[in-house]
């Protein structure tokens, strides 16, 4: 496994839910904030978006995509929005059913609005850096597979053909993929872009996320990545934040946790899965960790889950 396919699958849950949302004229609605991840795509149209807490709004056009990868609430409209007309936002669900649609006289706007379930109770640190708001404007040659990913929607949605109730999950969860990818291709900011993009960092990475249950040592690890231990400790621990073995330790403790909390898999076989000699050792560091003993983590999770 790489480093961005393991960060998405540690905090998803369930499935991602979906409303196609068509309207024209003079509409303004408010999506609350959500426990998740938020997405927009525009299939035809343009619109505005101001997220809430004072944050700058963005103009979206046709194709462009947006994710709120920390559940912001917001506010869309079909033109600019100040604080005056966000207060007067109706709220998203009253536009939606079966086929959302407000009618009206002027431009029209096609959009397909969704969400993704996430535990962000274990987020990794390359999507905790994450900005509020991730524009990822439609630029011809940009993003080529994430404008893929945006047209085969747009077919599946116009078309309803056979096997759409699987496609169009899936293509969700593939968008997701593809618009951390090109955040990443495109960020000024934040750790994670230079992490990835650093080949000795990179090749530690990829060795522990492969096989966490391995018997790592930093001797065995700066083999895989090709230096000397020192250069891997100086490096991964400056761009990671954290040197290599107490990342290894927390991504163990992380993989438990997803572990737990989706399966009944004992705790003996989510030990050895996790690289733990016994169920006891496991127990002492999730708890030092986690502040409650995985038992008590996983009972915490299953509730979570009947209440979403």
């Amino acid at each position: 496994m790489d480093v961005v396919s393991d960060a998405i699958s540690a905090v998803r849950t369930g499935r991602p839910s979906s409303n196609r949302l068509t309207v024209r004229g003079s509409w303004c609605t408010r999506l609350a904030p959500y426990e998740g991840a938020g997405f927009h795509v525009v299939l035809s149209g343009g619109c505005s978006l101001l997220p809430d807490g004072g944050g700058e709004p963005v103009t979206l056009g046709a194709g462009d995509v947006v994710l709120l990868p920390h559940g912001a609430g917001h506010v869309l409209a079909d033109g600019p929005v100040d604080a005056a007309r966000a207060e007067r936002a109706v709220p998203f669900e009253s536009l939606t059913g079966p086929v959302g649609s407000l009618r009206g006289e002027g431009r029209e706007a096609e959009l397909l609005c969704g969400k993704y379930r996430l535990d962000r109770s274990r987020v990794h640190p390359l999507l905790a850096e994450l900005p509020q708001v991730v524009h990822l404007p439609n630029r011809v040659g940009a993003d080529p597979e994430l404008r893929y990913a945006v047209d085969l929607l747009a077919r599946e949605l116009d078309e309803r053909r056979p096997g759409a109730c699987l496609a169009l999950p899936s293509l969700l969860d593939l968008l997701l993929v593809y618009m951390v990818r090109a955040w990443m291709a495109r960020a000024r900011t934040g750790a994670w872009p230079g992490v990835l993009s650093d080949p000795v960092t990179t090749a530690a990475l990829r060795a522990l996320h492969t096989d966490p249950a391995a018997p790592w040592t930093i001797d065995r690890l700066a083999a895989e990545a090709g230096v000397s231990r020192a250069t891997l400790s100086r490096r991964f621990t400056s761009l990671v934040g954290r040197p290599p073995m107490a990342y290894l330790t927390w991504w163990r403790l992380t993989l438990s946790a997803t572990r737990l909390r989706d399966s009944d898999a004992p705790l003996a076989t989510v030990a050895r899965e996790a690289g733990y000699g016994s169920p006891y050792a496991l127990s002492h560091a999730f708890s030092r960790e986690f502040g409650v003993t995985p038992g008590r983590y996983r009972e915490l999770a299953v509730n979570r889950g009947r209440e979403a």
